[in-house]
């Protein structure tokens, strides 16, 4: 098994590291994380072994954490120190990837959650607990859908968008980038760029500033 590093010691890179020992594929040599009170620590059993920018232990890796932006940004500073680092998936063997999905580089698939026929998962893009992804749906590089959310056949979400916990979103609806959708909304409409939209059906309430905190 090839050995891999997880960057990020929060939650969501304790899920990752409960898939990726399920997958049985990799071993798991450590954490970097950019909390100076970190290093040193055990996360599920794996120590924190310096910040995002040291010198890597291993080539390969993902990015455990959650917020799209602060993912992005990582994803970049990775690069820059290790041009030729290979960035995997973490996919939940519960999960049901149907024929012809294209799962981008550094995706994560959370378990009980389904992608259909021809869906295309940007890289970096999260699919979390118990979502749905239709037939023919496009995520953007960078997007999230939360635990419990739903999309239809043929949605588009943006680059870096975020689709809250248990929202639903009807066939044939694009989300544009930067936005976020609220938990529980249910979107029958086109939403744009750069706002925060919710309610059902949903609709834009604000705007939102690039890089504006969400969870």
């Amino acid at each position: 098994m090839e050995w891999i590093v997880i960057f990020g010691a929060g939650g969501h890179a304790q899920v990752l590291i409960d898939i990726l020992e399920l997958m049985g594929v990799y071993r798991i040599a450590g954490i970097y994380d950019d909390s100076p009170s970190m290093l040193g620590k055990f996360i599920a059993g794996y120590p924190v072994l310096g910040l995002i920018d040291s010198k890597l232990v291993a080539n390969k890796g993902i990015i455990g954490v959650g917020v799209n932006h602060n993912r992005e940004q990582i994803a970049e500073k990775i690069l820059q120190n290790n041009s030729d680092f290979e960035f995997i998936n973490a996919i939940h063997p519960s999960a049901v990837i149907g024929k012809n999905v294209t799962l981008g580089e550094g995706t994560a698939v959370m378990a009980g959650s389904v992608i259909n026929p021809n869906a295309v998962i940007g890289p970096h893009s999260i699919v979390n607990t118990m979502t749905s992804v239709d037939h023919d749906c496009v995520l953007e590089p960078f997007a999230s859908v939360a635990p419990g959310a739903h999309l239809g056949g043929n949605v588009h979400v943006g680059t870096r968008t975020f689709i809250g916990m248990s929202a639903t979103v009807i066939h044939n609806v694009h989300i544009g980038h930067d936005t976020v959708i609220g938990a529980g909304a249910t979107v029958v409409k086109d939403i744009p760029n750069h706002v925060v939209a919710y309610g059902s059906p949903a609709k834009p309430i604000r705007g939102r500033v690039m890089n504006e905190r969400y969870l």
